[in-house]
């Protein structure tokens, strides 16, 4: 039985897509895969609604664990709580791991993530997921004028990560992870994670973090794409990748890839058909108030429609 370590960090706010995510997790492991889950978390949190995982799932074992006076008063933006930065300081509050991986909770995993655990991040702080900064002239002028940082050694998503606890905590990177959380970056914990270990990342391939514009890259600028991965690579990341739902989350409104969430949600221990009929009324009468001829025209279009990356930051 191979033991793979992972954290999440979130708030009573998204108890709910924490347990789809999870469902998706444990769903998907390889028979000899058991999960460690570790939560962070900050005051006031009631995390028992998610034992139910265990009526249906024996593949797993959950910490919790209370965050307290780290990142009090960091700056919030685009309803991202504090706990978004609690992953910087997974080295010092999960001392049993030198390494482990991280999850936000907005993401459905399509895979086992034994692959993943298993690599070697060699002197590299982290493994993440590249944005194609290389692709998007926008975030290389963000990335230049805001960061001072080179495009050419990439901007990495904090969504999905590789964590190399050993090494952090070996080269003190904890001190300077708080002291660039002083700052209010438009990209929060990510900023900070890439101003801080710019150059020491092991690029991963996009089957890691399928964001909503990696995904829109593929489908709309796939020979582009082809040239950086190669098909197979984006073909794997398209059909059992780790959807990563990084700007509208589909439990509110419209995204690209909704369908896959629903899909688990629906077979999942959180289910609650109330909840799911008022949002689908809620969505029809929106889209009843938009004329026919449009309606055609985004179906037609359908996923490649711009109004669907509306959710979206140009960064992410």
């Amino acid at each position: 039985m191979k033991t793979i370590p992972i954290l999440f960090t979130f708030d009573n706010s998204l108890l709910m897509p924490a347990g789809v995510c999870m469902t998706s997790l444990l769903e998907n492991a390889a028979p000899d895969t058991f999960y460690d889950i570790f939560i962070l978390h900050g005051p006031g949190c009631d995390f028992s609604r998610l034992d139910i995982l265990k009526t249906r799932f024996d593949n797993f074992r959950m910490t919790v664990r209370e965050v307290n006076g780290e990142f009090v008063g960091a700056y919030e933006i685009r309803g991202i709580p504090e706990t978004a930065y609690y992953r910087l300081l997974a080295p010092e509050l999960i001392p049993e791991y030198d390494k482990l991986l991280y999850s936000d909770v907005d993401v459905i995993i399509r895979e086992d993530l034994s692959k993943y655990y298993a690599m070697d991040l060699g002197d590299n702080y982290f493994g993440a997921v590249d944005n194609c900064s290389r692709l998007r002239p926008n975030v290389q002028n963000y990335l230049a004028n805001s960061l001072h940082l080179d495009y050419r050694k990439g901007y990495y998503y904090s969504g999905n990560l590789i964590i190399n606890s050993k090494l952090i905590l070996q080269d003190h990177l904890l001190d300077q992870f708080r002291e660039l959380g002083k700052n209010n970056y438009e990209q929060q914990d990510m900023d900070i994670m890439n101003i801080a270990c710019n150059g020491r990342f092991l690029a991963l391939s996009p089957e890691y973090c399928m964001t909503a514009q990696l995904y829109s890259m593929i489908v709309t600028r796939r020979p582009e794409m082809e040239a950086i991965y190669g098909k197979d690579i984006l073909d794997a990341t398209l059909s059992h990748g780790l959807v990563h739902y990084n700007g509208t989350k589909p439990w509110k409104g419209n995204c690209m890839n909704m369908d896959i969430w629903w899909s688990v949600y629906r077979r999942s221990l959180f289910y609650d058909e109330s909840f799911a009929e008022s949002f689908w009324k809620s969505q029809m009468q929106i889209l009843m108030r938009v004329p026919l001829s449009k309606r055609i025209k985004m179906v037609l279009r359908y996923p490649l429609d711009k109004k669907i990356l509306k959710g979206t930051t140009l960064f992410q």
